[in-house]
């Protein structure tokens, strides 16, 4: 029994095995020989590029996501003694990261503040492909800026006496971006002020508001003087409205500040210590805006007309989704019935449908004729 399996075994083997190698006699380059094996670098250059561009893949991976923590760590670290200051709790968790080019940190335990999410969203450099893609979409579409971003989103819980309101603050450089960004901000109207600098314009839904932001934002206003940290303001938003467009009601109705900033170097990651210092102090004057009475009736009329905007669309939206169902169960309800007639029933009704759509085709190619 053993003398049959083994020559079986053998030819398995030997045909599993890859060909010996030839080697050529004529070889003259480089060799190194140990016992029966031969290595010969100048056979294996394909494979030394191939060798080298992984290894040049994985230290780009390595190094960029060490680059993108590292931003991420100092900014939070030069801002850490601040907010220690304001928070019980400045770092609930520690900065945690979804990916290696999206890092978090959240707050909590202050007065007129539920939480404030601090978010790093960095390019990819971690990603050669997406890195390489985005640089070179910046030659294609002169309006696209791949950008690394921090956002303070601050939830407050101001008193029901605080009036809703949008009003932002935003860089010139940056209208284009944050219009497509923020719908919130789609529903105001930008203005110029005497006050403020001249590398930021005014988001706001009407001048009182305006007024009235700014009788309480004179830190924001000094910070934002600081010529060293305008390359790296984006916007300050103070908003009663979400960021996206809602998708169902009822929706979040929230009062939010945002702050969103270009992320600073390594080495002068403290140089935004003063706006965002000067954003606690503004919240603090929230409770304090004080608008005109025929501006709290419009700001009241502009949110019904906006709820009931936002009704229609989504019972507009509800409307197509069950005729688009009924239409649907409609016709598999036909093609069952079809199915279960006789193949002649079946090809009448082929024929018949065959000849509806050569009228339909007919009766179009004649109107444009016409």
């Amino acid at each position: 029994m053993a003398s049959q399996i083994l020559p079986s075994i053998n030819r398995a083997v030997a045909a599993l095995s890859p060909p010996p190698a030839v080697l050529s006699e004529d070889y003259d380059g480089l060799q190194y020989s140990w016992w029966f094996l031969v290595f010969r670098p100048a056979l294996f250059k394909n494979e030394l590029f191939l060798l080298g561009g992984a290894l040049f893949y994985l230290a780009f991976y390595w190094f960029g996501s060490r680059a993108n923590a590292s931003k991420a760590n100092a900014w939070l670290n030069a801002h850490l003694p601040l907010y220690a200051k304001h928070f019980s709790r400045p770092t609930e968790g520690g900065l945690t990261s979804d990916g290696y080019s999206d890092f978090f940190n959240f707050s909590t335990g202050r007065r007129l503040v539920a939480s404030l999410h601090t978010v790093f969203t960095l390019r990819p450099r971690h990603d050669l492909l997406q890195y390489i893609y985005q640089t070179g979409w910046t030659l294609i579409d002169l309006n696209y800026a791949p950008k690394d971003e921090i956002t303070l989103d601050f939830k407050l819980t101001l008193s029901a006496s605080t009036p809703d309101f949008v009003w932002a603050l935003v860089a010139k450089n940056e209208l284009v971006s944050i219009r497509k960004e923020r719908w919130d901000l789609t529903f105001t109207r930008t203005t110029e002020h005497a006050a403020l600098p001249a590398f930021v314009t005014v988001f706001s839904e009407f001048a009182d508001i305006t007024d009235a932001v700014l009788k309480l934002a004179g830190p924001v206003v000094e910070a934002l003087k600081d010529p060293k940290i305008q390359p790296y303001f984006r916007s300050l938003s103070i908003t009663d409205q979400p960021s996206a467009h809602p998708t169902s009601l009822p929706y979040a109705h929230e009062k939010h500040v945002l702050l969103t900033l270009r992320a600073l170097p390594h080495s002068q990651a403290a140089l935004s210590e003063p706006l965002v210092a000067a954003v606690f102090t503004l919240i603090d004057a929230l409770e304090r805006v004080s608008l005109r009475p025929e501006t709290k009736t419009k700001l009241k009329k502009v949110r019904e007309e906006l709820l009931k905007s936002l009704k229609e669309e989504s019972e507009k939206e509800a409307r197509e989704e069950a005729a688009d169902a009924k239409a649907a169960a409609k016709k598999k309800a036909e093609e069952e019935r079809i199915a279960g007639l006789s193949a002649a029933e079946q090809q009448k009704i082929l024929d018949r449908d065959r000849k509806r759509n050569i009228r339909k085709s007919q009766s179009k190619v004649s109107s444009k004729a016409r």
